[in-house]
């Protein structure tokens, strides 16, 4: 079905909801004389995780060392990659890192950094994912990538019984796949009209995407080839160490928040029509966790508060944990539930205890 023929039509009493959820957050920025964008902490942390993913690759092409050491780096530099990727682009590329759009468009540019394209990610992410959350057919997150059965509405096969076990390991995939899946999305993209919709020549954007992989590849892989004493397949695992941590990190933290117990899976009727308030559907499809935890907060970027995150995308993550509160106590007044788990680890065990249903689960027709 396409996006643009899907509505939300809502009951007053849900309409209610997102009046007040807005009124009551707006109430916090103006009670506390404070901008809903990023401040001096962000800041600092966009110098922490820049820091962890150039320092690294620096030692490794100035400063002599055994594998062991390089290999380390790059581990240290899957976790910086990680961390710009959850607490500086996605900020910026919703708009809500800072008040003037240049400085959000050059930060929301660190995707280039994993040899990523920000368009494909405005698209599938700030405009697929966010309009339609957790809508079987539309929301590309939960569409069924390689073994991996995310949505309960997609065609169940054999060996989904045991994606719970497996599911881990292709998740590291992520950031590799998407050096290549990114070619066929953005085509796609081009044939539905989406990207002159948005006012952009559509062979530019390819070819603009094109040369920026051939860079990045050039500069991660060819310099270090070219100025080190590393063989190639040394490198070669470097890079792919590398990519692996990013995946798995920036994989399993957006599943906690979307793929476990408590969260829906709606699908538009005949009409394209789901009868739920907008604000609503983002309660019932979205998840908290760990909310307490200050590393937790600090690292993921706020994407342990995702019902915030995506009720108010253009507020920065660094004030979700001062909304938090005030989003559950609006929900609750207006009879609505909040899916909170209180830890890291019990929304990671929901999220296996929910692959095990969908490994299970018979598909209903989208």
């Amino acid at each position: 079905m396409n996006p643009e023929n899907v509505k939300f039509i809502s009951s007053d009493q849900q309409r209610q909801f997102a009046f007040n959820v807005r009124k009551n957050v707006n109430a916090y920025f103006t009670e506390n004389k404070i901008s809903p964008k990023g401040n001096s902490t962000l800041v600092i942390k966009t110098i922490i995780m820049l820091s962890l993913y150039i320092i690294p690759f620096a030692a490794i092409l100035l400063i002599p060392m055994n594998a062991w050491i390089g290999l380390a780096l790059s581990v240290i530099m899957g976790i910086g990659v990680a961390g710009i990727g959850m607490g500086i682009m996605h900020d910026a590329v919703h708009g809500s890192y800072s008040k003037k759009r240049w400085v959000n468009k050059l930060l929301g540019g660190t995707l280039y950094l994993i040899g990523s394209n920000v368009f494909n990610w405005e698209v599938q992410h700030n405009m697929m994912h966010h309009t339609h959350t957790n809508v079987g057919g539309i929301d590309e997150d939960i569409d069924t990538k390689g073994p991996i059965r995310l949505c309960e509405h997609a065609k169940l096969k054999k060996i989904h019984k045991y994606q719970y076990i497996y599911a881990f390991f292709f998740y590291s995939l992520m950031t590799i796949v998407k050096l290549i899946k990114e070619f066929p999305q953005l085509a796609r993209y081009n044939k539905l009209g989406i990207t002159k919709k948005n006012g952009i020549n559509p062979t530019f954007e390819y070819t603009k995407m094109v040369i920026y992989k051939i860079l990045y590849l050039a500069v991660i892989i060819g310099l270090p080839i070219l100025i080190t004493e590393f063989a190639w397949w040394q490198v070669i695992i470097g890079f792919t160490i590398m990519h692996l941590i990013t995946g798995a990190i920036l994989s399993v933290v957006f599943q906690m928040a979307h793929v476990v117990e408590g969260t829906t899976q709606p699908i538009p009727n005949e009409q394209g029509i789901i009868e739920t308030d907008w604000a609503v559907h983002q309660l019932n499809t979205t998840s908290d966790f760990g909310r307490d935890s200050n590393f937790l907060n600090w690292f993921v970027g706020g994407l342990n508060f995702q019902i915030e995150h995506h009720l108010f995308p253009n507020i920065s993550h660094v004030h979700y944990r001062k909304l938090s509160p005030i989003v559950e106590r609006t929900a609750h007044q207006f009879g609505l539930e909040y899916n909170l788990k209180p830890s890291f680890a019990s929304a990671l065990s929901s999220h296996i205890k929910r692959l095990k249903e969908l490994g299970k689960q018979s598909a209903t027709a989208i």
